[in-house]
């Protein structure tokens, strides 16, 4: 019975569980927030875009209502 081990647990040994509990408890919690950044990204391109959009209607409604321009005329410099 020489490898038997003890009941106890060192003390290192109890702080490597500690660290590597604190370890992972915050990569959850770095991930929680890396996700919820992305949620608020996506949810400005979105609404970025849908203003976007509604701002190309408004331009094509503009372009559309107003008349067609007609060619300006260069005016041409008499030669001295």
């Amino acid at each position: 019975m020489a490898d038997k081990k003890p009941t106890e647990k060192s003390p290192e040994s109890l702080a490597r569980v500690n660290r590597q509990r604190l370890a992972a408890e915050e990569g959850v919690r770095a991930m929680i927030d890396v996700e919820q950044k992305a949620v608020a990204v996506r949810r400005n391109m979105e609404r970025l875009r849908a203003l976007r959009q509604a701002k190309e209607v408004e331009e094509a409604k503009t372009q559309a209502s107003a008349p067609a321009d007609t060619k300006k005329k260069r005016k041409v410099k008499a030669k001295a």
